[in-house]
């Protein structure tokens, strides 16, 4: 496998030909791909910031509730049942896929954007392994187009790949990772046990029954859901820190 990775990361650099940031000794606990990965990925960086950025307006697309329907209205879903105000704390995925096509982007065009690569890394991590760990242990595969429910697995997995280029072009800072902390702390708060705001925060689930025009948050499947986020927060946070570290 690695020599077929590396014959194709050599034929990339026809194609793609980018002076990629080095590579450093650092452990597989925050390194995890193989250099050749990493490499495809960077030299990818263009088209795979335009995929996410397309993923960003299905993600809207879905999070307003019309994953398989363009009949008006368009917006409805847990977009149309919630203010304004609370729109930054609802599209969840889509905000990550955001944040990684801006990182790649800040990238190849030599901008300083600490903030936003380590808000990227840590929303490809949070929702690149929450979305499939809720598909496959809390929602299962009923109610949801098959090819759906693993575009939604696959597509989410891809993410928390991405995650892991991050830090061959990023500095991770303090600072940085604690607005991190905050921002993504801030959201767990709010989706799962403290909602300031009116309408459905976190990702629907469709294993929480839906009685008398709500959702029942009470059932397994959501502290289940709020128990995942939370870890995966608190992962985001010891890579993170383990990755300043590892550049310091």
């Amino acid at each position: 496998m690695a020599g077929v990775g590396r014959r194709l990361e050599r034929t990339l650099r026809v194609f793609f030909d980018v002076e990629l940031p080095p590579t450093h000794k650092r452990s597989r606990f925050i390194a995890p791909l193989p250099t050749w990965l990493e490499d495809i990925g960077l030299r990818l960086a263009w088209p795979i910031a335009i995929v996410n950025l397309v993923g960003t307006v299905f993600g809207l697309w879905y999070y307003a509730g019309r994953p398989l329907n363009v009949e008006p209205p368009l917006l409805e879903g847990q977009l149309g049942a919630a203010p304004l105000s609370a729109w930054p704390l609802i599209p969840d995925s889509p905000l990550a896929t955001l944040l990684i096509a801006l990182s790649l982007i800040a990238w190849r065009l030599d901008l300083q954007a600490n903030w936003l690569h380590v808000l990227a890394f840590f929303g490809c991590i949070k929702l690149g392994f929450w979305t499939p760990f809720v598909q496959l242990f809390v929602n299962g595969p009923e109610g949801i187009a098959t090819w759906l429910y693993v575009f939604l697995i696959t597509s989410h997995l891809a993410m928390a790949v991405e995650a892991f280029l991050i830090h061959r072009y990023a500095q991770f800072t303090l600072p940085a990772i604690g607005g991190a902390t905050a921002w993504y702390g801030f959201n767990d708060l709010v989706d799962y046990f403290w909602p300031i705001l009116d309408g459905p925060h976190h990702t629907v689930l469709r294993a929480e029954p839906y009685v008398d025009g709500a959702f029942d948050h009470t059932v397994v499947a959501h502290d289940l859901a709020a128990a995942a986020a939370v870890f995966l927060t608190l992962a985001a946070i010891v890579l993170a820190l383990g990755t300043y570290r590892a550049q310091t």
